[in-house]
């Protein structure tokens, strides 16, 4: 078959495509870098930084060498003109692509166990999950073992489970991931004395809200080049984006009252729990989803911190895991045509899904974190936590000029 003269032009124009949006999503991880290093203490903020684009590194190796071959049947280990064979490469930038929501989950564990957790565990777990765990609940929801997975939930909702951008994939498998090792990992010190809450400062709300804006930035990356070439690119995923970020800014706003935390995480919110059905929803249903999304935060985290007494730093568990399920099945409400959505998807099958991947992550956490427990251990020495982990594991603070006499 000849192939049409604006064949290569396609080609390369998709190619640029994710490029663009791999290099997009690639930022946010330094909107992740900076929202953790805001809310912990000064003694932490060197350690998230290195965390973060540590975990980033290993990531891109395990996932090019383990993940992406796990998840969608490709490997990369081949002569490089033969990488260059077919769509100018187009499965390489494919993979920096997905790479981006991979290294999404180790940099979500870290917020949640900042501040007192072991250097190199933390490492290796970073790559376990990078490289072995999301990759397989990602073959089976997106990949090449798609259709054992979602064979069932059609099975039982009539239609396949829907995740346009990994509410469920990504932000869920992480937030639950994470519960685990929070709770394995116990509290920082002084956090819970006498049965009481005594919530620890944070450092710099510049530095979060900073975090905050660039995350949102990246998230249209995210979204609308999820798409994953030009022909399907949706300026309904655009907007749908934009509307559950100010929807989850606005919910956050009134139920937070005006703190800037919240408002912050409120636009992670909405942005978290609209990837599902961002291609699906009207965008007033978006912005339902993001409010909806940002009130379930601000209520879940003063629950989590108050009442349960778990000390998730940055709120990762219900902002990446309870959120990341609600926009699964938001997804399965919102995108119904009955709320101006476009149809075509299952309530049944997205509630199946999203509470697969909730089983899925919790046992997945549990049993690495607790194999480290058991061997090397995941807790920094008590001395160790005190002088805090910036001059603990990295030998200087954020501030050395604060140290010259």
């Amino acid at each position: 078959m000849e192939l049409s003269p604006l064949t290569p032009l396609k080609q390369s124009g998709d190619v640029l495509f994710l490029m663009l949006g791999a290099v997009m999503v690639f930022a946010m991880h330094a909107g992740f870098a900076f929202l953790e290093v805001g809310s912990v203490r000064k003694k932490s903020q060197v350690n998230a930084f290195v965390k973060i684009l540590t975990d980033w590194s290993v990531s891109t190796v395990v996932y090019f060498l383990i993940g992406f071959p796990l998840a969608y049947g490709i490997s990369f280990l081949k002569p490089a003109d033969q990488l260059m064979q077919g769509a100018m490469g187009y499965d390489l930038v494919h993979y920096f692509f997905l790479l981006c929501f991979a290294a999404c989950i180790p940099a979500i564990i870290s917020g949640g166990i900042a501040e007192r957790a072991k250097f190199w565990p933390q490492v290796i777990a970073g790559a376990i999950f990078a490289g072995i765990c999301y990759p397989l609940f990602e073959s089976l929801i997106w990949g090449k073992n798609a259709s054992l997975l979602q064979g069932i939930f059609k099975s039982i909702g009539g239609l396949e489970f829907h995740d346009y951008a990994g509410s469920v994939v990504v932000h869920s498998i992480g937030g639950w991931i994470a519960l685990p090792a929070i709770i394995l990992l116990g509290a920082r010190k002084g956090r819970y004395q006498h049965g009481k809450s005594h919530p620890l400062p944070i450092s710099n709300i510049p530095f979060l809200a900073l975090g905050s804006w660039i995350l949102a930035v990246g998230w249209f990356g995210f979204n609308v080049m999820s798409a994953g070439n030009l022909e399907k690119i949706s300026g309904l995923v655009a907007v749908n984006s934009l509307m559950a970020m100010v929807g989850g800014v606005l919910a956050a706003l009134i139920a937070g009252k005006n703190d800037p935390g919240f408002v912050h995480n409120g636009a992670l919110a909405g942005l978290i729990a609209v990837c599902a059905g961002s291609d699906l929803m009207h965008p007033l249903g978006a912005l339902a989803t993001g409010a909806i999304a940002a009130i379930i935060f601000v209520y879940g985290f003063t629950f989590e911190q108050e009442k349960l007494k778990i000390d998730d730093v940055l709120g990762v568990w219900p902002l990446h895991g309870v959120i990341g399920t609600w926009g699964g099945i938001a997804a399965g409400i919102f995108g119904q045509k009955f709320f101006g959505g476009i149809g075509n998807i299952s309530f049944i099958s997205q509630l199946a899904g999203s509470l697969t991947a909730v089983l899925f992550a919790v046992a997945s956490g549990f049993v690495v974190y607790g194999a480290l427990l058991k061997t090397v251990g995941i807790r920094m020495h008590e001395e160790d936590e005190y002088n805090g982990p910036d001059l603990a594991i990295h030998k200087i603070g954020a501030y050395p000029e604060d140290h010259i006499r």
